[in-house]
């Protein structure tokens, strides 16, 4: 039986005098798969993250943490340790995630409305949910 091939499957492969073989990876590269859609995986990425929803505070956890920063404010000088969970919003979708971090509470700036931390972090008063420790007593606000 005859196929199409017959006339040149037994032939000897043709090298061309000066020009040196591919080699083996780049053979092998030219089968690579194309992304046609240039960002289109990271864009996929990016959609199916997941982000949380920032809690509000009712009025009177608002009112708690309003006076725990005033009894943190009053100790500020002490450098008591305290445990702040407080939202960063996500710069390129809706919500964002939802960060514990402990630490000596170092400045309490009211102008810039910040928190600063012994550390060096700066935590956004208004993005406060929960302060715990140091001098306060044990409440959940959230």
């Amino acid at each position: 039986m005859s196929t199409r091939y017959d006339d040149i499957i037994d032939r000897p492969r043709v090298i061309t005098p000066g020009r040196r073989a591919m080699a083996m990876e780049n053979r092998a590269a030219q089968f690579a798969p194309f992304a046609a859609l240039t960002g289109y995986d990271a864009a996929v990425l990016e959609a199916a993250r997941y982000t949380d929803q920032r809690i509000e505070l009712d009025e009177s956890a608002r009112e708690a943490l309003d006076q725990r920063l005033q009894l943190l404010r009053d100790h500020i000088i002490e450098l008591p340790e305290i445990t702040v969970t407080y939202f960063i919003p996500d710069t390129r979708k809706s919500g964002g995630a939802y960060r514990t971090v402990t630490g000596h509470a170092k400045r309490l700036r009211l102008q810039s409305r910040t928190l600063e931390l012994q550390c060096g972090e700066v935590i956004p008063l208004d993005e406060i949910i929960s302060l715990q420790g140091g001098c306060f007593a044990p409440l959940e606000l959230y």
